[in-house]
């Protein structure tokens, strides 16, 4: 049973700079964290020059297809009808992407084979996430 799904999308850049750049971004979605998405980034499309991976809820993804969606770090948004904008607000900056649609459509699609969207609460082992939290408290 296939219990991560990890799909590669190229997203497009946007910067200050007239020049917009294609970058290979990977997307992933681990049953043992069945509320989140994670979407990383290669070192050479990093200020810091490391690979860098954001974090945040599927649902925020899901709905930022239909609608501009999120008001925190990460905001996802139609930006016409085969595109769309997913914003990373951090200290250094703010950095937008734009992805295909259908892309992300197919990566949510794969991922509801693997936690349907609704049931994730079914596939949250509590006992060990709070095992790992009390683990340095003793």
């Amino acid at each position: 049973m296939i219990t991560v799904i990890e799909q590669a999308v190229q997203a497009r850049l946007v910067a200050t700079a007239p020049k917009v750049e294609t970058v290979p971004v990977t997307l992933c979605y681990d049953r043992a964290d069945p509320f989140a998405v994670r979407m990383a980034f290669p070192a050479p499309a990093t200020l810091e020059g490391i690979e860098v991976s954001w974090t945040f809820a599927r649902e925020l993804l899901e709905s930022g297809l239909d609608r501009p969606t999120g008001s925190g770090d990460v905001r996802v948004r139609p930006y016409d009808a085969d595109r769309t904008t997913v914003e990373f607000h951090a200290p250094e900056g703010v950095a937008i992407v734009l992805m295909t649609t259908a892309e992300l459509h197919r990566f949510l699609e794969r991922a509801a084979t693997v936690v349907p969207p609704g049931l994730e609460h079914l596939y949250l082992d509590m006992d060990h996430r709070l095992a790992e939290l009390m683990r340095d408290t003793c």
